[in-house]
């Protein structure tokens, strides 16, 4: 009976077998872990000082839509670029422009009267940095390990950025409520000055001398091969679908201020969501025994909006912060088995430009929920953005799996795309 449990929870393990067999794996994981922290208190900051300086949850909300047009041309463009050359040198050359970027924000919060028009500005250049940057990132994963380790790797990789999310919201809720905006940018400049002199250490992944140029000829392709695969479809459309209606992190700052009336805590909401996805991150193990992906993305995301429903109910900030974290559990788990099915079946050759997609896929959604989020509130209430979002997300979910029924019956050892690449990379 003790060897049964025992075996049970070792089921349940985080397993580090990706750690310890490849350094560039580990040295993804440790620059991602940096960057997020920098970037989660940079994320704090920013929507801060929008409403601080506007009053206004659709201004703050609107930084979603500046970003929108960034996203779609250059996350499309950067994953065709990923495919074609070094994506070494394409991470570090995006990453000092974050820097740049980032250094901009932060002498903006030094006059006297910070301009909002700059902070826009700034938002829509670096959404242009990340989406050129994001799908040479995602495209390296599958090189840096084992086929039979992605599962492994995924979660790993998100457990390790997810303490970097962890952190960074308490961090950015503790420095823009003590000594302000300023010293949050500084620690965002510093996490990506250091994330960017980890991507020099890299080794070089040079893509095949048959790759395809980038062109629109070449970004079609990609949407074509998106298109033609129900599956990818399908993990595309419901994680948008989830996000657009319920995404709730534009509306904290009124949430924990207004509602709440709990500002200084503000930042434990941020971070709720990431305790949840740490805790499913950790006891990952059983992820590698699941073969039916595409019906644990639906039950997950479905999870994700009823839990944040009910977190907009919330009598007191704990209570919100509970729901808050099985939102974010419910999403990581929805994250891992999209990623699974991304990395075990997409060929290399095309992985930078389908990474381009799924960028677009798990950036869009968020950005545009969080306008409607913004817009809702300002027209009915925040308590009523956030409840409505929430139900909105386990209808739309239901019907997009009732659309694509297909992705419900998905099985990674019969699939014919997971065939192809596990016998190739078999034999490579």
């Amino acid at each position: 009976m003790a060897s049964s449990v025992r075996e049970r929870l070792g089921r349940l393990r985080v397993d580090l077998t990706p750690w310890r067999g490849s350094r560039d794996f580990r040295i993804l994981v440790v620059s991602g872990s940096v960057f997020f922290l920098g970037g989660m208190v940079g994320y704090v900051a920013l929507p801060y000082q929008l409403y601080q300086i506007t009053g206004s949850n659709f201004a703050v909300g609107a930084m979603g839509l500046v970003t929108i047009a960034p996203l779609v041309v250059f996350g499309l463009y950067g994953g065709a670029l990923a495919d074609h050359v070094d994506r070494r040198k394409l991470l570090i050359g995006t990453g000092v422009a974050q820097v740049l970027i980032c250094a901009t924000l932060l002498g903006n919060t030094l006059l006297a009267s910070p301009r909002v028009w700059l902070i826009y500005v700034c938002g829509a250049l670096n959404a242009i940095a990340s989406s050129l940057q994001r799908p040479s990132r995602e495209a390296l994963l599958p090189r840096v390990v084992k086929h039979a380790e992605i599962p492994a790797a995924v979660a790993l990789s998100s457990l390790t950025m997810q303490i970097g999310q962890l952190a960074g919201p308490a961090l950015g809720g503790v420095l823009v409520g003590s000594v302000g905006v300023t010293w949050a940018f500084a620690v965002e400049l510093t996490g990506l000055i250091v994330a960017t002199g980890l991507y020099l250490r890299l080794g070089s992944y040079k893509t095949s001398e048959h790759s395809t140029p980038p062109s629109l000829g070449a970004i079609g392709g990609g949407i074509v091969y998106a298109f033609r695969r129900k599956d990818l479809l399908a993990t595309y459309l419901v994680d948008m679908v989830g996000m657009f209606l319920a995404m709730p992190i534009v509306l904290f700052p009124a949430f924990a201020t207004e509602i709440l009336q709990q500002p200084k805590l503000l930042g434990l909401l941020y971070s709720a969501e990431a305790i949840g996805a740490m805790i499913a991150s950790l006891t990952s193990g059983w992820a590698k025994h699941v073969h039916h992906q595409g019906r644990a993305v639906v039950l997950a995301t479905m999870t994700w909006g009823a839990a944040v429903g009910v977190a907009g109910l919330a009598p007191n900030i704990w209570f919100a912060i509970a729901f808050f974290a099985v939102a974010g559990a419910a999403d990581m788990v929805s994250v891992l088995f999209r990623s699974v099915i991304w990395n075990q079946t997409i060929p290399d050759e095309m992985r930078g430009r389908l990474a381009g997609i799924e960028m677009l896929g798990y950036s869009l959604g968020p950005l545009g929920g969080q306008a409607r989020s913004g817009l809702v509130a300002d027209l009915t209430g925040v308590r009523t953005a956030i409840v409505s979002g929430g139900i909105l997300c386990v209808a739309g979910v239901i019907g997009t799996a009732v659309w694509l029924r297909e992705f419900w019956g998905y099985d990674s050892r019969t699939d014919e795309h997971a065939v192809r690449e596990r016998e190739l990379r078999t034999a490579g």
